[in-house]
């Protein structure tokens, strides 16, 4: 087999996508989407809404294309996301980024976190902090830039980190802290005292603080609170989202970075070299829907609580011990009590056994740690009402 380009391998490495003989293997996103197409089963892996956003929304790509928005859009993005962008932040938050040189919009929030970690990475001796589990593409992000991955914990059920671990974690090779918050795959929203605690050791380590906030408007509690905003925390805080999760437009790929205006310019100088830009029919569209009004932001929340709610009362019927989520499209379970010994194989039995695909945890995880979470098993809940309610259905009659 011919080698593979060792940065290409690195990535691949990182992601655990590696085989013994050296192949590649896919995702377990990929396996689990071609065993739901195969087995007809209720596609609960992927976090991915099935039904559209708001239509004005809709309407104003429509509109876009129509009126010939279909070219090559400035680097930094449309100015009227941009200066949408920095007003939502002014509106939830208090935050007061200049559009001109303190936002930067990208090809969704995956592409923003590459080019950001890209920009901050000098070399093999730099680290990155991560909560574990954690969205896969980070570990394949930070072998990409050479650099090493450090995780802290998150345990069953409640998902907050030991402060303790935390600060152990976070030294003086930190480059940054990567807090994905609401996070993902748990559930978790973060503690007042862990955000704190980011801040002061990323002042005490002199980090940059790199926040993935794409399910920030999917929270069940207290509204959401950016790192950016507390004490200390601006000059040092790269705040990432995008519009996918809010507004049901997930392959529009349109994210963003806020943050001070010499680490956004770092920013941009890899990003232009990735994508240069995108999406110049779908800016103007995200722009329409962050100044939607304050109805639709509550809106969303509400629905996706109700969706969790069925969700959680579905697996419980069914068997599973359930992580009730504070925030985000997902729902962890526990399997144990149904025989669970290895989650992935469970849940590679399970769209036979119930008609039902799931991802297991430890599909986030490195594989130091896989077997903390063995038998969890997540599960999202974007999805219609009626799909979970037949996936509930189909889930308790497998019991």
């Amino acid at each position: 087999m011919r080698e593979i380009p060792g940065a290409w391998h690195r990535t691949a490495a990182g992601a655990g996508l590696v085989g013994a003989d050296g192949s590649i293997r896919p995702t377990i996103f990929a396996e689990m989407s071609a065993l739901a197409a195969r087995t007809g089963a209720i596609n609960l892996g992927q976090g991915f809404p099935d039904e559209d956003g708001p239509a004005d929304v809709l309407d104003a790509a429509r509109a876009a294309i129509t009126d010939g928005r279909n070219q090559y859009p400035p680097g930094r993005g449309i100015p009227e996301l941009l200066s949408a962008i920095a007003e939502h932040q002014q509106r939830f938050y208090g935050l007061m980024p200049d559009p001109g040189s303190e936002v930067l919009v990208t090809a969704g929030a995956t592409e923003a976190l590459a080019a950001t970690l890209l920009a901050l990475i000098d070399g093999p001796e730099d680290e990155v902090v991560v909560f574990e589990p954690y969205y896969d593409s980070y570990a394949a992000v930070v072998a990409l830039a050479g650099a090493r991955l450090v995780t802290v914990p998150l345990r069953w059920p409640d998902f907050q980190p030991d402060l303790d671990e935390l600060r152990r974690a976070v030294g003086d090779r930190t480059r940054a802290i990567l807090v994905n918050d609401p996070h993902n795959p748990t559930g978790a929203v973060f503690s007042a005292e862990v955000r704190e605690e980011v801040v002061r050791l990323a002042e005490r380590h002199d980090a940059v603080i790199v926040t993935d906030e794409v399910y920030e408007h999917l929270v069940f509690g207290d509204a959401h609170v950016p790192i950016a905003g507390l004490p200390g925390a601006w000059d040092r805080t790269l705040t990432i989202s995008s519009g996918g999760k809010t507004f049901s437009t997930t392959g529009w790929k349109v994210g963003w970075v806020t943050g001070p205006a010499d680490l956004v310019s770092a920013v941009l100088a890899v990003k232009q070299f990735l994508t240069y830009v995108n999406a110049s029919a779908f800016q103007p569209a995200i722009a329409v829907g962050l100044r939607l009004g304050d109805e639709f932001f509550r809106g969303i929340a509400d629905t996706l609580r109700r969706k969790r709610d069925l969700l959680g009362e579905g697996l419980r019927a069914a068997g599973f011990e359930v992580s009730v989520p504070a925030g985000s499209y997902f729902t962890v379970a526990d399997a144990q009590g149904l025989g669970a010994t290895d989650a992935a194989e469970f849940c590679r039995s399970l769209p036979e056994r119930a008609g039902v695909v799931a991802i297991p945890l430890t599909a986030f995880t490195t594989p130091e740690r896989r077997r903390q979470y063995s038998t969890l098993v997540r599960f999202a809940a974007c999805k219609r009402t009626e799909v979970l309610e037949e996936a509930a259905r189909r889930l308790a009659s497998a019991r």
